[in-house]
């Protein structure tokens, strides 16, 4: 069943993702399976109630045995760190959020737009969250590459800003080696500036192709 966030009119990094493949396409492998394992992982943390731990499944997907316990081994060490341990506890999972910003910039071009996002994890404590990345890296460094290459910062900006937060973390969790991998993004900081920078473009083509149709 396809999720009703997904039918929303406000605007997304999903939709901010789109329209940069449109703009920009370059030569990618079919991300399909990358994200269809993505979902099972994100589900076992934060929607356990979406997966069928007999069957093999999450949602309409069967898993073989090898990703799927790769999935429940990825799980154990997302628990066993007390970091990740700690912002789970008490969260909002995918919650969602939306807003009508008025306050977007783009070289000095003021404009607005109706937005949303869905955090994996959200703190209402804390007024901060994260989101979780399965990754194929196997370092520190190259998740943190990987977080530049994949628009993850562009992703966390957005969500940032729709939620007024100062501060996000991304956990990735490597499906190679099961390390945990984390970065904690502050506003104005150098990976929140790059993200702001990529989606005020976007958004703004967003604008105008919209706008023109």
């Amino acid at each position: 069943m396809q999720d009703s966030y997904y039918s929303r009119k406000e605007v997304s990094n999903s939709d901010l993702s789109a329209l940069k493949n449109q703009l920009h396409p370059i030569d990618m492998p079919d991300p399909t399976q990358a994200y269809r394992f993505g979902n099972l992982i994100d589900a076992m943390i934060t929607e356990q109630h979406r997966v069928n731990y007999f069957k093999r499944t999450c949602d309409d997907n069967v898993f073989s045995k090898e990703d799927f316990e790769i999935a429940l081994e990825m799980k154990k060490v997302f628990y066993a760190d007390e970091t990740c341990k700690l912002i789970s506890t008490g969260s909002d999972t995918q919650k969602v959020m939306s807003a009508v910003r008025t306050d977007f910039n783009y070289k000095g071009i003021n404009f607005s737009m109706p937005v949303r996002c869905k955090w994996d994890l959200w703190q209402p404590s804390w007024n901060w969250g994260g989101d979780i990345k399965s990754t194929t890296a196997t370092t520190q460094e190259q998740f943190e590459a990987a977080i530049r290459y994949f628009d993850y910062d562009r992703q966390r900006a957005w969500y940032m800003d729709i939620a007024k937060s100062n501060k996000d973390l991304l956990i990735g969790i490597s499906k190679k080696n099961f390390k945990i991998f984390k970065v904690f993004i502050k506003r104005d900081d150098d990976l929140y500036n790059s993200g702001l920078q990529k989606y005020s473009y976007l958004a703004f083509m967003y604008k105008q192709l919209n706008q023109a149709a």
